[in-house]
């Protein structure tokens, strides 16, 4: 099996395996997975190293383990963890109500909430939060390797009682939104993927080699308000076009902020 549009022999962009301590249970996971977004599985023997299998096999590997996932490059490996939205949630566990999802989104208990671009989960699990067990979210993810990373990741996290579950999609936002009736959520999120050249952390460079850069276009965004009942929302750097070629004007930030947020209304207007 070659990759489809690569010469015959090339690496796969993707494949899953398991550590090398596996169990058939463990071996089952990881070949659903693979079939679910349609990258190969690779059993692995005993003892044999990532690295045997990187590059030739594969240019990135999904590898579940006992307890975890993790997502491994030629690079560095990306193990997932609740991260900050674990500390954006225990902030609203203490009743600081200072998180920008409040303060912008105004999401509240009870409300169907879709996140257009999951990535590594931070803003699905304050959301998920927010709208408490009475609500919904779901969150899109279109990168094959970030969708599986955070699907099985955040499924194995135990679930905070004051949250809905975290309904997981590996979906094109545009694709998913065209699908949807008017007013079938509250509020949509979007934190597209930008490109830029400051350094960051070891988890968000891995995260930039393994997203998907589709940019959003206004089709999308006119697709997103159609969807939302009340408010749609999107992240993005302050050091992007993406805003003013979007047609969408940020709010107000402080000069050194290092994101900047847009609302706009959905199809019955910000309640």
């Amino acid at each position: 099996m070659s990759p489809e549009g690569l010469p015959p022999g090339a690496p796969w962009p993707l494949a899953v395996t398991t550590s090398d301590r596996v169990d058939p249970a463990l071996a089952e996971r990881a070949q659903q997975a693979a079939r679910e977004v349609g990258v190969p599985y690779v059993a692995r023997h005993h003892k044999l190293p990532l690295k045997a299998l990187l590059g030739h096999t594969a240019e990135a590997l999904l590898v579940f383990e006992a307890s975890a996932v993790a997502l491994v490059d030629a690079h560095g490996v990306l193990r997932f963890s609740p991260g900050l939205g674990h500390l954006r949630v225990k902030q609203l566990d203490a009743g600081v109500q200072e998180d920008m999802l409040v303060r912008i989104a105004g999401l509240r208990e009870g409300e169907r909430v879709l996140d257009c671009t999951l990535g590594l989960g931070a803003d699905a699990q304050t959301a998920a939060r927010l709208v408490g067990p009475t609500g919904a979210l779901t969150a899109l993810e279109k990168s094959p390797a970030l969708y599986l990373l955070a699907h099985h990741g955040l499924a194995g996290l135990p679930r905070h009682p004051q949250a809905c579950p975290i309904e997981v999609v590996h979906a094109d936002a545009g694709t998913y939104l065209r699908a949807l009736p008017a007013g079938a959520f509250d509020a949509v999120l979007f934190d597209p993927m930008f490109e830029r050249t400051r350094k960051s952390s070891h988890a968000f460079e891995m995260l930039r080699r393994h997203a998907d850069y589709t940019p959003l276009t206004r089709e999308t965004l006119a697709e997103a308000q159609r969807v939302a009942r009340r408010v749609v929302v999107l992240k993005g750097s302050p050091y992007s076009s993406d805003f003013k070629k979007l047609g969408v004007q940020p709010e107000p930030a402080r000069p050194n902020a290092t994101v900047r947020w847009a609302k706009l209304p959905g199809s019955l207007g910000s309640e």
